[in-house]
């Protein structure tokens, strides 16, 4: 793994991400059904963004693009529907089981680890990096 991604970048892009899907949103949300905030309606498509944008796009969302960073595979495979499972419904599952502990315990994972992993890029075997897509340094034969 080479030039994996900190806290804070990520941190960034995350909040970059629930902008770029919460306006509109919220726009969709009113024209449909005349309220402007529905859970059910703006959690699909959060998921759905979260889970197909990066395999359609080489591991970037809008807020990980304009932080230049992404999400690859550790094994250097391509990054599929079902690591971005694993990844965002597998871990959130967890993250809400344990009561947000193991979303606090991911954070210092991703500020203190040498290879800035969280318990979500674990469980589906990835992590983020400022490597462009193509770039020969993506990955590791060995986790």
């Amino acid at each position: 793994m080479t030039n994996p991604a900190g806290f804070w970048v990520r941190l960034l892009a995350s909040i970059v991400d629930s902008l770029v899907i919460s306006i509109p949103l919220g726009i969709i949300a009113y024209i449909l059904t005349g309220n402007w905030d529905n859970e059910n309606l703006s959690g699909t498509i959060s998921a759905i963004y979260s889970i197909l944008l990066p395999i359609i796009w080489y591991g970037y969302t809008v807020g990980k693009r304009m932080m230049k960073i992404r999400i690859v595979k550790v094994d250097g495979s391509k990054l599929g529907i079902g690591a971005m499972l694993m990844r965002v419904v597998v871990a959130g599952l967890i993250y809400i089981v344990t009561l947000g502990i193991a979303a606090i315990v991911s954070g210092f994972m991703v500020g203190l680890r040498e290879d800035k992993r969280a318990l979500h890029d674990l469980i589906a075997g990835t992590y983020v990096t400022y490597n462009a897509p193509g770039d020969e340094n993506d990955f590791v034969v060995n986790e």
